[in-house]
Parts: C-alpha cells; structure tokens; sequence
C-alpha cells in the first residue's frame, strides 16, 4: 500500500486522521465540521456559509487577514473553505516541512475567530447569491430546485447560501449561537494527508485546537420519503437552452446497493463510449454534453442526470435517457461492459491515493459520519457485484414512481417534456 492510514482521538474527543504518503512533495491540511444548511432552521438558514466568511476575517492571533494568508501562502498554501448541506471544511495545500504554520493558523482561525465585520460579509453574500436568481429574484440553481422537490419540508432542502431574507436578517447572536454549537469537539475531524508523521500530527492539533471546547456531534432528522412520481417542476426563464436534472432518491454509502449504484453511473456517463454521451450527444446530437452522479448523505442517496439542450429537444433528450435507463432495469449488461466499468472504476481509485486532497476526503470527511472503508475494500465490493445485482438496482430505483425532473428555461417545449414525464414509458413501475 503506498500510504499508511491512522485514526486516533485526543482525550477531549476531538479526531485526528493522518493519512502518511511518504513518497509525495506536498501535504494537505483540512479541518471537516459537522455543519451546513441542514443543520440550520429557516429562521437562520445561511448562518453556516456565513460563518464560513467570517472566518477568514480573522482571528484573535491573526487578526491581520493580509499576514495571515501571506504566512500560509510563503509556504506553498492557500487558504479555502467550502460549505455544502451536510458538512463544511477548511484547508490549506503546503509544503510538508511547515505543517506547523498552516495548522497554527487553521486551528486559531476555528478556535479564536474574531467574527467581525458581518455587514461587509453580508454584502458579498448577497451579490454571491445573485448568480442563483433571475432578474425578478427567482431561484433558477438547479441544484437547489431539485433539493426542494426531492426533499420537501426538510432542511435537506435549504439553499446552502440561504435566501436573501434569511441572510439579510442574520444577527451577530445568530452567528455565536451556531459557532459554539457546532465548533466542538465532536463535531470537528482535523486531517493531514501527504508527506507527514502521524507524532508530529497529533503534537501540533493538541497544541493549536487545546481551545476547542467540548461537545457533542450535531443530530441530523432523518429525511422523509420523496412524495410519489413521476414529477416535473418548471422555472420558465428566457435562456436559449432548457437546462433539465433527473433524479432518483437512492441509498447512502454504506448501503449494500450503493457498488452497483457506482456500476450504474460509469455504464452512463463514464468517457464517450459510455452510454448517455454516445446516444445522445455522438448518435443523435440531441445535445452538447449530458452527465450522471450520485451524491451521497450519510441517510440518504441521489442518482442524478443533468443535461441542456436546446428548448425544443428537451423531451426528445429526457425520453432517449428513459429509453437508456430501462434498458439497465431490464436487460444485464454483457460481462465485457460489466468488466470494464469495475476495471476503470478500480483504477481511479488507484489514481486517487496520489492526491493529498482526495485522501483527505475519503478519509477525513468520511469520518464525520462513520468509519470510513479502505480504498481496497471499495473495489473488492464493486468487483463483486454481478450483471443480475446490477440490473435488479437499476429497476428498483429507475421506477417512474421514484422520478423527479427539474427544468429551468423557455416556455417553448414544455408541453411536449411534461407528455415525456407523465408517462416515462420506458422506466419500470415500483413493485
């Protein structure tokens, strides 16, 4: 193995995961917390993004934000952090002989945040969140129209920025409330993947994350299921392409479906010669580009199909893709095609153990949830489903009755795409 994996505790209960590759020039440093939009209310739906600004505002021992990430960046870093539904994290890329300035600072900037300056934080939010409206202030994200109609009436369905009410009414209270909240010890997994030592790891989180005080792991509610399809939800707006997401609510991770779900996706959308982009886009030229995904939370999956296409050939895309999806719900894939997805789905995984970052994720992010799996077993659980296994998730999520479709553009053609999903003719029926 070309790395060496540990998880370990400190007494507080705070996670430390060392990820050591000795043979690579570079080290990652990334702070995960168990915090995002679901774990807000609507009252401060946002306040996790905003948080996420207002530390890099400073802290209490760099309140200097130019020094601060001048000293990171004089050692090959740079400062970022990212906020999703379920979880937020922090990071830095930096030579592996100054570990000890990027966790000083990460640690002062989550441990000792100075939180100021929210009106100009605000400001920034609220022209950030114009990229999600139209011009008469409408969501036209794909992403969070599609949340909303898979999961309504919970917080899975919050927009990750908030709403422009929501942000526009956020309190320095609000914000403390969800800091002390969420930034505890049990809430947070601080990883080092790269050229590192798990001792020296372990000696600099005890000494710059000694403040972060105790506390559990935030509680999620379990999402509801998604109300009954097939259904369609439209936003006219005048673009000159329809933009359009399928999904179907699946399982998590750790589910024993969740193998042939990856099977599924790479028979779809995995290189020209997999199947979306050859009947779509090389036979027929219906459209420029069309992908698949699977997004995963730790009690809740989704199969995602994401395409634009020009308005009138919208229903001409979606009913080819049903067309493709039944065919995996009712015929097994030959083993030539069932091998090289396992091949390719074993050799990126082999890829990926050569990125700090994406070691980081599988394992520091993993481990917020749950005890995350080796590289190694992924691919012994994906090389072990068969064709049949294969074929028999694809009918028990490809059903019409677990459809939701998503469109956002022009009035033109949509009469013929709500015809198409009405009656999804070629997807099986739940049984």
């Amino acid at each position: 193995m070309s790395f060496t994996y540990h998880r370990d505790a400190l007494s507080n209960g705070l996670r430390v995961v060392t990820v050591e590759t000795p043979h690579l020039h570079t080290a990652l440093l990334a702070v995960y917390v168990r915090a995002g939009s679901r774990h807000e209310t609507p009252a401060n739906n946002g306040v996790s993004h905003f948080l996420e600004h207002l530390f890099f505002r400073g802290s209490e021992g760099w309140p200097d934000t130019v020094r601060m990430n001048s000293a990171v960046e004089e050692v090959g870093g740079n400062l970022n952090g990212v906020t999703t539904r379920d979880h937020g994290y922090y990071y830095t890329p930096l030579h592996p002989a100054h570990l000890d300035v990027g966790m000083a600072i990460l640690g002062d900037m989550l441990t000792r945040p100075r939180l100021t300056d929210m009106e100009v934080e605000r400001s920034i939010i609220l022209e950030e969140m114009l990229d999600e409206v139209d011009e008469k202030g409408r969501d036209i994200d794909i992403d969070n129209l599609s949340k909303r109609a898979l999961f309504p009436e919970h917080s899975l369905a919050f927009k990750i920025a908030g709403t422009r009410e929501s942000v526009s009414r956020l309190t320095h209270a609000q914000v403390l409330e969800h800091f002390a909240r969420h930034y505890v010890t049990g809430n947070l997994v601080v990883t080092a993947a790269g050229r590192v030592q798990r001792e020296q790891v372990l000696e600099l989180v005890h000494r710059h994350f000694s403040g972060l005080p105790q506390g559990p792991a935030s509680q999620d509610v379990p999402p509801p299921p998604t109300p009954r399809g097939p259904r369609l939800h439209v936003v006219t707006h005048d673009e000159a392409q329809t933009e359009f997401r399928l999904s179907f609510r699946t399982v998590p991770e750790h589910h024993p479906d969740w193998p042939a779900l990856q099977l599924l996706r790479r028979f779809l959308d995995d290189g020209l010669s997999s199947r979306l982009p050859f009947e779509i886009v090389e036979k027929r030229g219906l459209a420029y580009s069309v992908h698949a995904s699977l997004e995963a939370f730790h009690d809740a999956g989704i199969f995602e199909i994401e395409a634009a296409s020009a308005p009138e050939r919208a229903s001409l895309v979606v009913a080819e893709t049903f067309r493709v999806l039944g065919e995996l719900a009712t015929q097994c894939v030959t083993e030539e095609e069932l091998t090289r997805a396992k091949r390719r789905h074993r050799m990126l995984l082999e890829f990926s153990q050569d990125s700090p970052g994406e070691l980081s994720g599988w394992f520091g992010g993993t481990e917020l949830f749950r005890a995350p799996e080796s590289f190694g077993q992924r691919a012994d659980w994906v090389d072990a489903a068969s064709a049949e296994q294969v074929r028999a998730v694809a009918r028990r999520y490809f059903a019409r009755d677990n459809l939701t479709v998503v469109a956002v553009g022009q009035r033109k053609g949509i009469k013929a795409l709500e015809k198409v999903v009405d009656a999804a003719e070629a997807l099986p029926s739940a049984r």
